[in-house]
């Protein structure tokens, strides 16, 4: 059964350019005398943001289909849509064109503190978490041990997120997105943060979340050997459409030479 489909997916950005070059002040009062209203259409499209635009597709036409409990990789140079894609999915950000269907819940990891209110404590933040996520207060206690233990914070539970570092902040997200019972988590460079110890210790809890529960997970990162490790499928962007779409080896293999 598919978990995710995405079909036909764009997200279009448009980009202001800045004026070229120094004027003089002499040059900008001749401008005016000789054409000014001229002058005054032009200043009134800067003001308004219409001047000089640029549209540039951050995603187009993008397509595949992720099953359940499949673990999917998605690689590219900086630039080529994985984080955009991964905000769409997250709804975060809508698409310009296109159609995401998903079946289940979805916990995402795309910066550090993403969700949390800074002025909130590390505990206030993960009761709040769960229950944007549509958990029960009894599912989220159930759980909240296993959380502040994986995230070593043990000292800090009481402490607003906003007096946190960025790895503490980091540890926090990822055993919140990790332990609550989302069928999708989506993983993005963000945990590069985080020192290997822990970076190994998230890369073990997700392998066990895809094999002891059956979740899907959608993972961006540079890191080969950890896309290899961690994912059986593989959609490499480049310049906001598919490039390859298949099995890890195959596509990391082409994306490699």
């Amino acid at each position: 059964m598919n978990i995710i489909e995405v079909s036909n997916l764009s997200k279009k950005y448009k980009i202001q350019h800045a004026t070229a070059g120094y004027i003089s002040l002499r040059d900008v009062l001749t401008n005016i005398a000789k054409s000014p209203f001229s002058f005054a259409k032009n200043k009134a499209k800067e003001v308004a943001g219409l001047a000089l635009q640029e549209e540039f597709f951050a995603l187009k036409d993008v397509s595949f289909k992720v099953k359940e409990g499949e673990t999917l990789g998605v690689i590219g140079r900086n630039g080529a849509g994985k984080s955009t894609l991964l905000k769409i999915i997250s709804e975060i950000t809508p698409p310009t064109t296109g159609e995401i269907k998903l079946d289940g819940r979805v916990g995402s990891l795309l910066e550090a503190g993403t969700g949390f209110h800074g002025d909130l404590s590390g505990r206030e933040n993960i009761f709040m978490s769960g229950m944007i996520l549509g958990m029960k207060r009894r599912e989220i206690i159930q759980q909240f041990d296993k959380i502040v233990e994986f995230a070593e914070v043990e000292q800090f539970l009481d402490t607003p997120i906003k007096r946190y570092s960025t790895g503490m902040t980091m540890r926090l997200a990822f055993a919140v997105a990790a332990h609550l019972r989302q069928e999708i988590l989506i993983v993005d460079e963000v945990l590069s943060v985080g020192d290997q110890q822990f970076q190994d210790k998230c890369l073990a809890k997700m392998e066990e979340i895809v094999k002891e529960d059956g979740r899907t997970i959608l993972f961006v990162s540079h890191n080969i050997k950890t896309v290899r490790r961690l994912c059986k499928k593989c959609l490499w962007l480049e310049k906001g459409g598919v490039k390859m779409f298949g099995g890890m080896e195959e596509v990391v293999t082409k994306y490699e030479q």
